[in-house]
């Protein structure tokens, strides 16, 4: 991850961004208490300022908020690169938590939330990025890279050491952590109708919970960056009314 901190499980490079200073003043004093560093913004610009002098190992980013909103801010942080953002989402809007995993968003936590719920999906979310080694370069020579751990995924190949799917022409694409995550289900479970809840269950570092559609979200975004016509999938399947069917695709180039 860039700009990793080499802290563990403390340490972790956190900055908060919500235009409450109530709010952000409550979180950063209680994540610091808890060995986080932590640095707060109150709208994109400031938060602009922040990375330049230094990078975050995770960005815990409001949807609501004046001039550019949480969503726009995420879209801007997931083109440049690969931080994780959990965004802090109403209670009773679905659809902020939809738009939220739509943009590439690793969680969302709905508001009001206990501080130590946000403290467990930090480290939850921080845990599955760390656990990837930084992405390496594409072969020299545009080749695709040597297959020994490359598993073939739709049109690409899911490199399983960093986490990233590539390409045939050697080049790399990232994945958020929920997304490789999910992928490796699909993978561990090839040509089987996997429902909704099973996918929730074996995804996700916490509890079941009726929000379904952050499943679909997901699928959704896998598509586009595994097969050859997202609207005509082939190797993510739906089975209508049930879930998802993953089949795998050839092997070598």
């Amino acid at each position: 991850m860039a700009g990793q901190s080499t802290g563990g499980e403390t340490g972790w490079r956190i900055v908060v961004v919500d235009d409450e200073e109530a709010l952000r003043e409550t979180v950063a004093e209680y994540l610091s208490g808890q060995g986080f560093r932590v640095r707060s913004a109150a709208s994109g610009r400031a938060l602009d300022t922040l990375l330049a002098a230094e990078p975050a190992d995770l960005i815990l980013l409001d949807v609501h908020m004046p001039e550019e909103d949480g969503l726009t801010l995420a879209r801007r942080i997931r083109a440049a690169g690969a931080t994780p953002i959990i965004m802090l989402t109403a209670a009773d809007d679905i659809v902020d938590r939809v738009a939220g995993l739509e943009v590439g968003a690793d969680d969302y936590v709905l508001k009001p939330f206990d501080l130590r719920e946000l403290k467990a999906r930090i480290r939850a979310v921080l845990r599955r990025y760390t656990a990837a080694p930084p992405t390496q370069p594409p072969a020299a020579n545009g080749a695709t890279p040597a297959p020994a751990d490359l598993v073939p995924c739709g049109v690409v190949f899911l490199d399983m050491q960093a986490h990233c799917l590539v390409k045939r022409d050697g080049t790399r694409e990232m994945l958020t952590a929920m997304e490789f995550d999910l992928l490796r289900v699909f993978l561990q479970n090839p040509n089987r109708v996997l429902t909704r809840d099973r996918l929730l269950d074996l995804a996700h570092d916490r509890d079941n919970e009726p929000f379904d559609r952050s499943i679909d979200v997901r699928v959704t975004r896998l598509r586009k960056k595994i097969e050859a016509d997202p609207a005509k999938p082939q190797a993510i399947k739906t089975v209508r009314g049930v879930g998802y069917l993953f089949v795998p695709g050839p092997r070598g180039p």
